[in-house]
């Protein structure tokens, strides 16, 4: 993954007023900077610095001094591009360095990009209530982070542009581009059952596990029984996605038939598993072994190195990008992208004891 340099307070303040122009929160007049820096809770310069910003793009409108703001963004939407509405799975994923940065080179190719301020996770991939936030929106496109498949055949039936940025949508004829990751799911299977490893437990996210498993869960189940190993559900468990879901699930696997090996679907997972061994005197790689399936910037600091599975994101935003355009000029851009990934073994993965 790479390693984005992060926006200044001022330019993610100014993305954040944007996007809430865009959703209708203020009309006519655009509120104080008192009020404004209060309300946010941000430094009232820093709230200035954005609001001038916002003057530059043409979305506000200056009336002189002591005078508010005016609301300008019918006009500021008289470019040659499109709205595009940036709809991710949880409140900290707003901040990847790939969002950000897929948000920039968005509005570097002249569209208008916003966060939604609701999260698909938080509405519980519910298609009803994400419909009603499609409404009040009012975008021309969607980028949908990591969305489940009943959210993808929604959008699909509205007829609705959407791109599907990683999430469920193989087989639906919808735009996506993601990183292959099923042929790494099956080489890091591989390199645990030649060290010996055989109950290896996938902790995929319920996203990716239901309505069924997903194509990397499958070529992750497929190796295994590859291998000579019989699958069941204790080998891609059901668990709710929650802190308190995710250790009693682990304190479930590890009471009567401990894993050796666990794989964890995103980064906050292996911290977390990495935390719940340490609590019980697990050694990694010692006595479980652990591979994470995206890299991560705190894995820099790792001693032993992590095993993980690594992407660009560069070809992966072009990508979307690209497909923005075809949406702004009419073009039909229904094309399913996957781009090249790599397991990198590391030092959290070792020979069965």
């Amino acid at each position: 993954m790479s390693n984005w340099q992060r926006e200044s307070a001022v330019s993610q303040l100014c993305a954040h007023l944007r996007g809430e122009l865009e959703q209708g929160r203020w009309v006519g007049q655009m509120p104080g900077v008192i009020k404004l820096a209060d309300e946010l809770g941000v430094a009232r310069n820093t709230m200035e610095a954005a609001l001038h910003e916002l003057e530059r793009q043409g979305i506000l409108v200056p009336q002189g001094h002591g005078k508010g703001r005016l609301i300008n963004l019918k006009e500021a939407h008289k470019s040659s591009g499109i709205r595009v509405a940036l709809m991710v799975g949880e409140s900290a994923e707003r901040g990847l360095d790939y969002m950000i940065e897929l948000r920039r080179e968005l509005e570097q190719s002249g569209h208008s990009a916003f966060f939604v301020s609701e999260r698909m996770n938080e509405l519980g991939m519910d298609v009803r209530r994400i419909a009603k936030v499609v409404e009040k929106t009012g975008a021309d496109a969607w980028v949908l982070l990591a969305a489940g498949r009943e959210v993808l055949e929604w959008f699909v039936a509205q007829g609705i542009p959407a791109f599907a940025f990683f999430g469920r949508g193989e087989g639906l004829p919808i735009a996506s581009v993601s990183p292959d990751k099923r042929t790494i799911y099956a080489a890091a299977t591989w390199e645990l059952m030649n060290m010996g490893h055989r109950r290896i437990v996938l902790m995929a996210r319920a996203r990716r596990r239901l309505p069924e498993p997903g194509g990397t869960e499958r070529a992750f189940l497929k190796a295994l029984a590859a291998g000579g190993i019989t699958t069941t559900s204790y080998n891609l468990p059901h668990w709710e996605e929650s802190a308190d879901g995710f250790n009693s699930r682990l304190k479930e696997l590890f009471r009567v038939t401990p894993p050796t090996a666990l794989i964890l679907d995103e980064a906050p997972f292996f911290f977390a598993a990495l935390r719940f061994c340490a609590l019980r005197g697990l050694r990694v790689p010692g006595d479980v072994s652990l591979i994470c399936t995206d890299a991560d910037p705190g894995f820099d600091f790792c001693q032993p190195p992590v095993s993980h599975i690594r992407w660009d994101s560069k070809p992966l935003l072009k990508r979307i990008v690209r497909w923005a355009g075809n949406v702004n000029h009419g073009r039909k851009d229904l094309e399913q992208t996957m781009t090249p990934a790599e397991f990198i073994p590391g030092g959290t993965i070792g020979p069965v004891r």
